[in-house]
């Protein structure tokens, strides 16, 4: 299993998720999926904040630029 997810990565998302569905858990790439899990929420709190800054920069902008405003149509 470890060569499947290093050669190809969607295969062995695939092959686990199958895994999983089937009841076989013995059969699991349990390191792999762990780390890989753990990096998936990384990346997610990491977007997650970045939209929220990216937010937040436009309502300040919307809130303390009034030709901003304007130029948005409200």
């Amino acid at each position: 299993m470890t060569v499947l997810h290093e050669q190809d990565f969607y295969a062995w998302i695939q092959q686990q998720a199958q895994v999983l569905k089937t009841g076989c858990l013995s059969k699991l790439d349990v390191n792999f999926l762990i780390e890989e899990l753990e990096s998936m929420g990384a990346s997610e709190k990491r977007a997650l904040l970045s939209r929220l800054e990216v937010l937040l920069t436009h309502l300040l902008k919307w809130q303390y630029q009034p030709a901003f405003k304007a130029e948005a149509g409200f």
